[in-house]
């Protein structure tokens, strides 16, 4: 094939605010019209105070059509199509088109002052609609569940299994857990097993932190401003925050017990991972620093930078060029490229011209594996039915080989 197949590792589906009454049990939708104002006003005061309203609105200028891809599966094939991009996976959404789940659930799924049963009916309302935007083309839409572990792990589990029969692909967990345990406690394993059995890959994905610590109290007043320093040092940490989960599960055993599970952490950057793997096998080797704190790696099967290398996957979303000239040391079988369609910062609508920018002079198995084929592994896609697509809309192999030369 003259094309490459490409998954994106990153996009996002949501709908707008008010639409996700259908989707919300019935006995819940008296307290769902009662929060409805209160998120989207909260949204917005969110919005006004990152000083993100004016970036949003002329991002959404003149895109209306597209940007309702977010809902619209027929919008969202013609974006993909027009991007070269088969398959991909398929996050909740947020602030950008005002369609973040109701309750709290999503991205965050904070237990901070939450219901953990308003929480479990808004993960249900986005599961149901992520499971019917699947079925609007299942061979390329890979769908994700908010599942709020720890809550209730036997019913994080039965959430689970029945996601997988709806035609979910794979669960998305909160990255923070406040006062509950965190991932390496044994009571999660059950949980594990489902996900290890069922070919569920757990994800986390980047944004979620201690907001308060950079912003002061959230949502804000309209007297509040953003202290000084704030935003650079969120960009600084917000990275902590997504591996943090990672860091626990590889520690605790987690994948020493079950193997075969797989994680993917997403919209991190893929930079942090050379510095990520060196601490770990620095801090696994037995070395002075480590002598006076007893055996903590006797339960381990290996080192967490050889299990890293195996079970878990980077979704490195707009591949940065540095990124790409990095990979080696990353790991080109643990990146996979994504566009976080349909957010500002992200590939769309110059896909192509920013994947030649990054990738222009890797190798052909190279950028094969980073564009597409470490996705399909990972997933457990079927490239074959997916090569038809790839070949009417996937990126032109000449293109790179052009570029891959003018770099030389």
């Amino acid at each position: 094939m003259d094309r490459y197949l490409v998954v994106s590792s990153d996009g996002h589906i949501g709908l707008r605010a008010p639409d996700y009454r259908p989707y919300v049990e019935a006995k819940y939708r008296a307290a769902f019209d009662e929060a409805l104002p209160i998120q989207i006003d909260a949204t917005r005061r969110m919005s006004d105070y990152f000083l993100i309203t004016e970036i949003n609105e002329e991002w959404r200028h003149g895109r209306d059509y597209e940007l309702s891809g977010a809902w619209d599966p027929v919008a969202r094939d013609k974006v993909l199509d027009g991007d070269g991009i088969a398959a991909e996976v398929l996050f909740p959404d947020g602030v950008t088109e005002m369609n973040a789940p109701p309750f709290g659930a999503g991205f965050t799924m904070r237990p901070d002052g939450a219901s953990a049963e308003l929480m479990w009916a808004g993960c249900d309302a986005h599961n149901r609609f992520c499971a019917e935007f699947v079925q609007t083309a299942p061979e390329r839409r890979i769908g994700l569940a908010c599942i709020p572990i720890y809550w209730d792990v036997a019913l994080a589990v039965k959430k689970t299994e029945e996601a997988r029969a709806s035609g979910l692909r794979g669960v998305l967990l909160p990255p923070m857990w406040g006062s509950f345990d965190a991932y390496h406690h044994p009571k999660y394993d059950p949980f594990w097993a489902t996900c290890q059995d069922l070919e569920m890959p757990v994800h986390f994905h980047s944004g979620p932190a201690p907001m308060e610590q950079f912003f002061g109290p959230l949502p804000p007043t309209d007297r509040d401003s953003v202290p000084p320093g704030a935003v650079g040092s969120y960009l600084m940490e917000v990275h902590l925050w997504l591996t943090r989960p990672l860091t626990f599960m590889l520690w605790g055993g987690v994948f020493t017990r079950f193997p075969k599970l797989k994680v993917a952490i997403t919209e991190g950057t893929s930079a942090w991972v050379p510095d990520y793997l060196d601490r770990l096998e620095f801090h696994y080797a037995k070395t002075r620093e480590s002598q006076k704190l007893g055996d903590f790696r006797g339960h381990l099967a290996e080192s967490p930078a050889d299990t890293f290398r195996k079970n878990v996957m980077i979704g490195a979303s707009c591949m940065s060029r540095r990124e790409a000239e990095a990979r080696h040391a990353i790991g080109v079988g643990n990146m996979m490229w994504g566009s976080d369609y349909p957010h500002p910062e992200g590939s769309w609508p110059m896909t192509r011209q920013q994947q030649l920018d990054a990738l222009h002079g890797v190798p052909d198995a190279e950028l094969e594996a980073l564009l597409g084929g470490n996705a399909v592994a990972f997933y457990g896609l079927d490239a074959g039915k997916l090569a038809p697509l790839a070949a009417r809309i996937g990126p032109d192999k000449a293109g790179f080989q052009k570029a891959r030369v003018a770099a030389a």
